[in-house]
């Protein structure tokens, strides 16, 4: 099956699964109205927006020049900085860590790259043993699902569901209570610490000025992950780098209002390198995994090159009424959402992935959530042009050619309008499933009748009772 006939049958089975969007909309009911309040805390939003966007071009129009500064103070404390071109490179390179570590356990907080990249399944399959330590990321390696979304991966389970999870998988669920959930999955968790032989991390901003990755969580389970194992690994996109120490004044709290209406996460804490003398926790030896994976590509399109801007805030996918219908896993994607739909084409082929630009109401509001203003659907709409205009549906290009020709002249448009309203009783064919016998346009829509006249004819009588 293709990827777009998956999209399709997966987007129909849970836009009818009214359960399923009464989970969504209940976890996402008061979101606008706390990322509102939090908002009010900034002197001016628009005003912070519009520097972090300016902040982010800069990042990512000098990003060669940043890179190198980057790299040169982590290796200057003693960090092994790693590129990588791809996913596969990137695999490979963490598979050699630990191999050489004789590794067998990894405990892991979240990263996306690592979902980007399917790292999980490749190191299982040669035998290395994987644990999420993210709650959220837990539940859903439990369930053997990749995360539902990026900042809330099990959001569409209810409490009842993960209660009955972790008496299966782990024996030990005494109630429904998200706390006492909670700690049935902290006395697992803690016993991984200790005997885990490396410690996985994403990062989430990169600091070229002083050489430091950022990582913002609200568990502390990152800062267990980078503290007690010996080795650490980081895995990051290349977007990922800020010019300025000082520019995590903004978005530090910038990410936790958009993304999940707080002031601020939890934990934020900076590495610039491995355990020094005198230190007394931290890893000792700490190797960070810089991935292109073809952002470069989108770096070169200086029409979309802003999406490099994107934070992995998940704000766009909160206010998306697409993505609320239809849930994150349909998109059989690492990035769903708005979001998801403009870069994956990018990161994985536009030709394969273009139905997911397809698959929005063009709506706006993803762009007017976006923290650092990334035009997100006219860009959807730039990929649909873009996929048409490289492979063109012959069927597709005919039909717009005739309906050009039409509506651009007067005689033959009013003809249309007028043969439209004489064909009108035709419709009940199509409604009842004699020309559309599966019904799969009709069955959720209604065929709306043609007005009996145009604004324009209703006018002209109008114009010509009045001289009257």
């Amino acid at each position: 099956m293709s990827f777009v006939s998956e999209f399709k049958t997966r987007a129909s089975e849970k836009s009818r699964d009214l359960r399923h969007r009464s989970v969504i909309r209940t976890a996402l009911r008061s979101y606008e109205v706390v990322r509102d309040k939090r908002k009010a805390a900034f002197q001016s939003w628009e005003s912070a927006r519009q520097a972090a966007a300016e902040t982010k071009w800069e990042a990512i129009n000098h990003l060669d020049e940043h890179l190198v500064a980057l790299t040169s103070k982590l290796e200057a404390r003693g960090t092994k900085v790693h590129w990588a071109s791809n996913g596969v490179q990137a695999r490979e390179i963490i598979s050699q860590i630990l191999r050489d570590k004789k590794a067998r356990t990894i405990i892991k907080s979240k990263a996306m790259t690592s979902e980007e990249i399917h790292l999980n399944h490749a190191l299982e399959k040669e035998g290395f043993t994987v644990v999420e330590s993210d709650l959220g990321e837990f539940i859903v390696q439990l369930r053997h699902e990749p995360p539902y979304h990026i900042v809330f991966p099990s959001m569409h389970l209810t409490r009842g569901e993960i209660k009955d999870l972790f008496q299966k998988e782990l024996g030990d669920a005494p109630s429904d209570s998200p706390e006492e959930l909670t700690m049935v999955a902290r006395r697992v968790m803690r016993q991984k610490y200790i005997t885990a032989d490396v410690g996985f991390t994403g990062g989430n901003f990169a600091i070229a000025e002083t050489g430091m990755i950022s990582i913002t969580e609200n568990e502390g389970n990152a800062r267990l992950t980078a503290a007690l194992p010996k080795t650490m690994i980081t895995l990051m996109g290349i977007e990922k780098v800020l010019p300025r120490f000082s520019d995590l004044a903004l978005f530090l709290p910038m990410l936790a209002t958009a993304g999940a209406g707080q002031p601020m996460t939890c934990y934020n804490t900076m590495y610039s390198g491995p355990r020094q003398p005198g230190e007394c926790d931290g890893p000792e030896e700490w190797h960070v995994i810089l991935l292109d994976n073809r952002r470069t590509e989108l770096l070169a399109d200086a029409e979309q090159r802003d999406s490099l801007h994107c934070i992995r805030c998940g704000a766009c996918l909160n206010v998306c009424p697409i993505f609320r219908n239809v849930g994150g896993h349909t998109y059989g994607t690492t990035y769903s959402g708005p979001v998801g739909a403009v870069i994956t084409p990018h990161l994985r082929g536009l030709q394969d992935w273009k139905h997911l630009s397809n698959a929005s109401s063009l709506c706006g509001a993803c762009t007017e959530a976006c923290p650092v203003k990334i035009d997100l659907h006219h860009h959807l709409l730039q990929n649909r042009r873009n996929a048409s205009a490289s492979e063109p549906a012959f069927f597709e290009r005919l039909a717009y050619k005739i309906f050009a020709f039409v509506a651009s002249r007067p005689v033959l448009w009013s003809f249309a309008k007028k043969f439209g309203r004489l064909t009108q009783p035709l419709q009940r064919l199509v409604t009842g499933g004699v020309i559309d016998p599966a019904r799969q346009w009709t069955k959720t829509r209604d065929l709306p009748p043609i007005a009996p006249e145009s604004f324009k004819e209703w006018w002209a009588k109008r114009k010509e009772s009045q001289a009257e």
